[in-house]
């Protein structure tokens, strides 16, 4: 769990950069409207899995005590598994989305974390039509019974170009969060990924700015 950056050194500059983000997002959503988070960005490899779950830890360690819920909708390349030390062959998203009886199979791929408050729905066998299945009356239910159970969830989902299931996922969640990378995210891509996503009336919430370098440091 060395990409936990929150929960192993609070006191980095990146530790304070998340809760930073966190506390602007509660600042924002005074009245909790904005309880399914979902991160994305433009292409890969701009760090969005990393941010996705130091939020969602973030949010646990809160001192509301509330009950967070981290889940890994990349159905192509999810990383959420690997980076809270699961094993790979668990149960997860996609294999709940094709099972009878939702709620009863909750619980089963549902993970516990060694972070109180945090639980990890994770990706599960990387199925063959991942849009097909975010797209599902299924996904739709599962969220609605989770909206239920959690006080926040922070949804990780692959990068909004070339794919569609980002766009997809952004008309069901109520605030989206762009991560992009310094000296390797185009702008024009950037713009993109803003015209794709308000083109299906997202709620952007903002960009994340990653590897901002401050006093030495990255984060």
């Amino acid at each position: 769990m060395r990409e936990l950056v929150v929960n192993s050194n609070p006191n980095s500059i990146f530790s304070e950069s998340i809760k930073t983000i966190r506390a602007n997002l509660k600042f924002a959503d005074v009245n909790k409207k904005n309880k399914v988070i979902m991160i994305t960005s433009s292409m890969a490899g701009e760090g969005k899995s990393i941010i996705s779950s130091n939020l969602a830890v973030s949010f646990a360690q809160y001192k509301d005590k509330e009950k967070i819920l981290i889940i890994d909708c990349d159905l192509r390349r999810g990383r959420i598994g690997h980076i809270f030390n699961l094993n790979n062959n668990e149960i997860g998203l996609s294999n709940l989305l094709i099972a009878n009886g939702i709620e009863k199979k909750l619980p089963e791929v549902i993970k516990t974390t060694s972070i109180k408050r945090l639980n990890i729905l994770p990706l599960g066998v990387v199925p063959p039509n991942p849009s097909e299945l975010l797209a599902s009356d299924n996904f739709r239910n599962v969220l609605t019974i989770l909206k239920n159970k959690y006080d926040y969830i922070i949804i990780d989902c692959p990068p909004v170009l070339g794919l569609n299931d980002a766009l997809v996922l952004a008309t069901l969640v109520d605030c989206v969060l762009i991560v992009a990378k310094v000296k390797s995210t185009p702008i024009d891509l950037l713009k993109q990924t803003q015209k794709a996503l308000q083109q299906v009336n997202a709620n952007i919430a903002g960009v994340i700015l990653n590897g901002v370098e401050k006093d030495g440091q990255s984060h």
